[in-house]
């Protein structure tokens, strides 16, 4: 029997995260389009921060 308590745990860190990036980049905006990039950034948010880490690691 396997353990997934582990995986499910970790999608709900990723999702509050998520929801958190589109709270900041949500009142952030101005414009129409300001919003519908601010929901794409949200979704997006892990990979700038992975990278901004690896380049902080450099």
């Amino acid at each position: 029997m396997s353990n997934n308590a582990g995986s499910a745990t970790g999608g709900a860190v990723y999702f509050f995260g998520i929801f958190g990036a589109w709270v900041f980049f949500w009142q952030q905006a101005d414009q129409f389009w300001d919003y519908a990039l601010a929901v794409l950034q949200g979704l997006v948010w892990p990979a700038f921060l992975v990278y901004d880490a690896f380049v902080a690691l450099r």
